[in-house]
C-alpha cells in the first residue's frame, strides 16, 4: 500500500528543517544521555530505599554520591539541550524572515494586492514565531518520544520483564488516545490562527482609517466588530486548549494505570512474604514518570506541529514566486551615470480577466533627457514605474538600461542608480534629518542640509523648533502634503541617482503648493534621466518627449517630441 502523499506544507517544512538536522541530532543525543542518567538515578534511589524494605544496608554513601553526580550531569545535559533547541529555532526564524522579507521587498507595493498589511504582519511575526516552537521543540520531541521510552523500557525489562511489558502496553495507549484527540486539533489550530490574523488586520486597517470611521459615525459599530473579532479569537483559542488538555488527560490516565498495576502487583508480592530484592521492585515504579516524560513533552509540543502545519502553508503561499526567465541571463551591473532607458515591445497582464495593461509598448529615453507618460487613470503609467523599479517583470519584450536587460542587473546596482518619488511620500516616525538620510544612510550632515535647501525646505526648517532634528510622526504626521513631498524630494537629492522616476508627484496638492514643488522637481531633474508619470497640468511644466498611453493596451502607444 502506497504511503500517504505529503502536502505542500509538509514538503516546505521538511525543506526548512534540513539546515538544522545536525542541531536536532545533537539535541536528541543529549536527551538520550539525560534519559540514561535518569535510569541510573532511579537505580541509585532504589538501592537507597531498599534497606527501608528489609534489605541489608550497605554502600549508602556511595549510592548517594552517585545520585548527586548524576543529577548534576542531567541538569547540564538538559541545559545544553534547551540551548541547542533555542539555537535551532532562532536559526530557522532568521532564515525564514530573511527569505520572506527579501521576496516581499522584491515584489514591492503590489504585494498588498494579495494580502493586507495586518495579515502579512501576523505571518512575519506570529507565524514565524509559531514555527520556532516546531523546529526547536517538536522535531526533537518527536524523536525522543520513541527513543527515550524505548531505552527506559529496555532497562525495566532487564530487571523485571513483566513490569517492562506493562510499561510498553501503557505507552502504546498514549498515541492512540492522542490520535483520537487530534481529529479536530488541526482544524482548531487553523481556525485559531486565521482568527488571530483577521483581528490584527482589522485593527490595523481601522486605526489607519480612524478619521473616516469617526466622521461616518461608525466608531461604536467598529468597536463592536473589533470586540466580536476578539471574542472569536478567544473562543477558538479555548477550543485549542481543550484539545491540548484532552491529550494531557490521556497521557495521565495511561501513567496512572501503569503505576496502579505495578503497585498492586508488588503489594501482593510483599503481602505474601519478604521481597527477595526490594530494589528490583522499587526500580520500575521510580521509572514510570521517566518513561512518560518524553511522551508528555511530545504531547505538549503536538500543538506546535499543528500550528506549524497551518502557518507554513500560509507563509509559503505569501512568498511571491520569482518569475522564471525564458533563458538565464548573466547577472551584471551597469554604468551608474548617463542612464538610457528603452522599452522594446513590452507587454504585461496583471489580471487575465481584465486584459493586458501594456501591449507592445516601445519607447526610448536617451541619457539626461525626460520622458513624460500621459494618459487617463488605468492606462499603465504606474505599471511602467513598477517595471522600471524591478517590482514587476514583463510577460514579453525587453526593458534595458544602457543596453543591459533590466532582469540581468543586480538589485544593488539598480537601487543605486534609481530614485523614485510617488504620489504620497512614505515618511517614517523620526526626525526630518533621518527621513532625508533614508535615501543614502552614509550621507553627511552637510549633504542632508544641502539636499534640504535644494528641495526648498529652508522656510519650513526656519519655523521649526529643532530644524532638521524636529521629529515627525508616522506617514509624515505633523507636515502638510507639500512639505512631506519636499522631504521626499530632498531624499532624492541626497540619493543623487542618475535615473529619476516621478509617479504623479504633485497629485493631491493645491495649485500654489504644486507650483513650489514643481520648481524643486525641475532643479532635481537637471542632468538626470527622468521618466515622469503625471496629469496634464504638471506634465506641461517639463520639457521632453510625451508618451501617450491611452492606446497602450492595443500596442499603439503614441510618442511625440
Amino acid at each position: 500500500m502506497a504511503g500517504r502523499r505529503k502536502t505542500d506544507a509538509e514538503v516546505w517544512l521538511g525543506e526548512q528543517a534540513r539546515p538544522a538536522r545536525r542541531l536536532h541530532a545533537r539535541i536528541v543525543l543529549l536527551g538520550m544521555l539525560g534519559t540514561a542518567a535518569a535510569v541510573l538515578q532511579a537505580w541509585c534511589i532504589a538501592r537507597l530505599l531498599a534497606p527501608a524494605l528489609g534489605a541489608p544496608a550497605r554502600g549508602a554513601f556511595g549510592w548517594a554520591a552517585a545520585f548527586a553526580g548524576l543529577a548534576a550531569l542531567r541538569a547540564g545535559l538538559g541545559y545544553a539541550g534547551d540551548r541547542l533547541g533555542f539555537e535551532a529555532g532562532a536559526a530557522v526564524r532568521r532564515r525564514l524572515r530573511t527569505v520572506l522579507f527579501s521576496r516581499l521587498f522584491a515584489q514591492g507595493p503590489s504585494v498588498v494586492d494579495r494580502a493586507s498589511p495586518g495579515m502579512l504582519g501576523a505571518l512575519a511575526v506570529d507565524g514565524i514565531e509559531a514555527l520556532d516552537a516546531y523546529f526547536g521543540r517538536w522535531l526533537p520531541a518527536a524523536a525522543l518520544a520513541v527513543a527515550a521510552p524505548a531505552l527506559v523500557a529496555l532497562a525495566v525489562l532487564a530487571v523485571d520483564p513483566l513490569a517492562g511489558l506493562v510499561l510498553c502496553v501503557a505507552g502504546l495507549l498514549v498515541p492512540a488516545g492522542m490520535a483520537l484527540a487530534g481529529l479536530g486539533a488541526a482544524a482548531a489550530a487553523r481556525d485559531q490562527f486565521v482568527a488571530m490574523g483577521r483581528l490584527q488586520a482589522r485593527f490595523l486597517d481601522r486605526v489607519r482609517g480612524i478619521a473616516t470611521i469617526v466622521l461616518a459615525g461608525q466608531a461604536e459599530a467598529e468597536a463592536r466588530r473589533l470586540r466580536d473579532s476578539a471574542d472569536e479569537l478567544s473562543r477558538r483559542t479555548l477550543r485549542v486548549l481543550r484539545v491540548a488538555f484532552l491529550s494531557s488527560a490521556t497521557l495521565d490516565a495511561a501513567a496512572a494505570a501503569a503505576l496502579v498495576l505495578l503497585a498492586i502487583r508488588f503489594g501482593v508480592e510483599a503481602s505474601a512474604g519478604p521481597l527477595p530484592d526490594p530494589a528490583r521492585a522499587v526500580f520500575p515504579l521510580l521509572l514510570i514518570a521517566e518513561f512518560f516524560a518524553p511522551l508528555r513533552a511530545f504531547a505538549a509540543a503536538y500543538q506546535d506541529r499543528l500550528q506549524a502545519g497551518e502557518v507554513s502553508g500560509q507563509i509559503s503561499a505569501a512568498q511571491p514566486k520569482e518569475a522564471t526567465l525564458p533563458a538565464p541571463l548573466p547577472v551584471r551591473t551597469v554604468r551608474a551615470t548617463g542612464v538610457t532607458v528603452a522599452f522594446e515591445n513590452v507587454s504585461l497582464t496583471r489580471d487575465p480577466k481584465r486584459g493586458p495593461v501594456l501591449d507592445g509598448l516601445s519607447f526610448r529615453v536617451p541619457a539626461g533627457e525626460t520622458a513624460v507618460l500621459v494618459g487617463p487613470s488605468g492606462a499603465g503609467k504606474t505599471t511602467v514605474m513598477e517595471l522600471l523599479l524591478g517590482f514587476l517583470r514583463p510577460d514579453g519584450g525587453r526593458i534595458t538600461l544602457n543596453g543591459a536587460e533590466l532582469a540581468s542587473i543586480t538589485p544593488q546596482a539598480l537601487s543605486r542608480m534609481t530614485a523614485w518619488i510617488g504620489q504620497r511620500p512614505v515618511l517614517f516616525a523620526g526626525s526630518i534629518r533621518d527621513n532625508i538620510r533614508f535615501g543614502r544612510d552614509d550621507a553627511s550632515d552637510e549633504d542632508v542640509a544641502a539636499a534640504a535647501k535644494a528641495a526648498g525646505l529652508q522656510n519650513l526648517l526656519a519655523a521649526l523648533p529643532f530644524g532638521l532634528d524636529t521629529g515627525i510622526g508616522e506617514q509624515g504626521y505633523g507636515l502638510s502634503g507639500g512639505q512631506a513631498q519636499r522631504v521626499a524630494i530632498a531624499r532624492a537629492f541626497v540619493r543623487d541617482a542618475p535615473l529619476l522616476l516621478l509617479d504623479e508627484p504633485t497629485a493631491h496638492l493645491d495649485p500654489a503648493t504644486e507650483a513650489d514643488v514643481l520648481d524643486s522637481l525641475r532643479r532635481l531633474t537637471v542632468g538626470r534621466t527622468v521618466v515622469l508619470a503625471s496629469h496634464s497640468s504638471a506634465a506641461s511644466a517639463f520639457a521632453g518627449r510625451r508618451i501617450v498611453l491611452d492606446e497602450a493596451q492595443t500596442g499603439r502607444a503614441r510618442g511625440a517630441a
